[in-house]
């Protein structure tokens, strides 16, 4: 009997293992392709969609494609521009759109039923991107609205906690979980730093949307760095998983637009100002060199990164990835509004929600970063649209420099990640 168990556990284990292992990549392709390598054009001109469909990387014959062109629409609609029916001819389509005659991006969109499965892909072409311009205003007290709420936290004590982790110790890296008073509540995070003597550059991370816990950089502090990895939402980050969904589905579910009426007490009001303690931080650290910070991070992570180095001029360099809460107020232009895509409905278009989203939104804060920065996206990012990253980007007067990867969506390329480590250590370490 105890064999057959254990066999009947066996057989359901591999079973489990081979589901698991299944590819993602969907039986058939759908390849919508702009006509410039680049996928940029200028405003007024007008992009050609190339539309391919395989099956075994085959192209398929005589199939239908039904296509939509719009205004890049996040994971909402805006604006439809053109839709119809093609016929495969060949293995390709073509569709061309119509002039763009401002500065923005247009979004094609194809889709195709196969033995009754329905398959569906998109690219979006970019239009004199450069030159796309914040919808968000800045209000007459931005500066002192902020200026104000630096100088409440700089009243409250840091007195900072600091936990030895040493079954995540290395033989070159201590790591230890930290806990700060901020305003209004409290900042967790881990910090792993070198067990070398030395004095070293140090690197403030900033976290993407969710409620999760966190394990710090081990592999970043080995190669001469301290590291800081936070959370935002006032609760220790090495708690068990079950804590955060928790959270997630009650306490904490659409964190990211509550209070939105209310700007003193708007949920990031606590999470910028919790960034700032988290640089108050790094340099008390002991053997942080002094001199050199750095904040990085993607999405929500992008955002706090620009939030940070324009509130804090103690930050040297950023990296950051699609930024969210860029351009909050786009849906009210007609172009996607960065994530969370508010302001779509009755419900959200309120004037006292919109007005406080002003002292929130990552476009104004980029106009005071000085810091040093690198960024990077994709024209197909649907959670934080391009044309919102951009009103962000094109207002920073920083140094800066942009890495488009067109294709991406919200996720990166390995080679995407290297390039930012490559940039950002060669800056600390100069």
């Amino acid at each position: 009997m105890k064999l057959k168990i254990s066999f009947s556990l066996a057989a359901a284990l591999l079973l489990c293992f081979n589901i698991s292992a299944q590819p993602s990549k969907e039986l058939v392709n759908v390849i919508v392709t702009p006509d410039r390598t680049d996928w940029t054009y200028d405003v007024g001109e007008r992009a050609e969609f190339s539309i391919t469909v395989l099956r075994n990387n085959v192209p398929l014959e005589n199939i239908s494609i039904n296509y939509t062109i719009e205004t890049d629409p996040g994971y909402r609609s805006v604006k439809i521009w053109d839709e119809g029916k093609l016929k495969l001819k060949n293995g390709v389509t073509k569709v061309k759109s119509n002039k763009f005659n401002e500065p923005g991006f247009l979004r094609c969109t194809a889709k195709v039923t196969v033995d009754g499965q329905e398959y569906s892909s998109y690219a979006t072409a970019g239009f004199s991107p450069e030159k796309i311009k914040a919808t968000t205003t800045l209000p007459s007290d931005f500066e002192t609205f902020w200026n104000k709420g630096k100088e409440e936290l700089a009243k409250v004590p840091m007195n900072a906690v600091l936990t030895l982790m040493p079954e995540r110790c290395t033989d070159k890296v201590n790591v230890y979980h930290v806990r700060l008073d901020n305003i209004k509540g409290k900042i967790y995070g881990i910090l792993c730093t070198p067990k070398k003597e030395g004095k070293y550059p140090a690197i403030l991370h900033v976290p993407g949307a969710g409620i999760r816990p966190y394990y710090g950089e081990v592999d970043e502090a080995a190669q001469g760095f301290v590291t800081f990895t936070i959370g935002i939402h006032g609760i220790p980050v090495n708690l068990d998983q079950q804590v955060y969904d928790d959270l997630r589905a009650g306490a904490l579910s659409s964190y990211n637009t509550m209070n939105l009426d209310d700007k003193e007490n708007t949920y990031y009001h606590r999470v910028y100002l919790g960034c700032i303690r988290a640089v108050d931080f790094l340099e008390s650290v002991s053997n942080f060199n002094g001199e050199d910070i750095a904040v990085t991070g993607g999405s929500q992570g992008g955002a706090l990164s620009i939030v940070t180095a324009g509130l804090d001029d103690r930050i040297d360099y950023l990296a950051a990835f699609y930024p969210a809460l860029s351009d909050l107020t786009g849906f009210l232009h007609g172009r996607a509004g960065g994530w969370p895509q508010i302001f779509v409905d009755d419900f959200t278009n309120k004037p006292e929600k919109i007005e406080v989203s002003k002292y929130y939104d990552v476009a104004n804060f980029s106009r005071f970063v000085k810091a040093e920065g690198w960024y990077s996206w994709g024209y197909n990012d649907n959670v934080c649209p391009p044309a919102s990253t951009y009103s962000a980007y094109n207002l920073i007067p920083a140094k800066k420099e942009l890495h488009v990867f067109q294709e991406t969506r919200h996720w990166t390329f390995p080679e995407q990640r290297e390039l930012k480590n490559k940039w950002l250590f060669s800056k600390l370490r100069d």
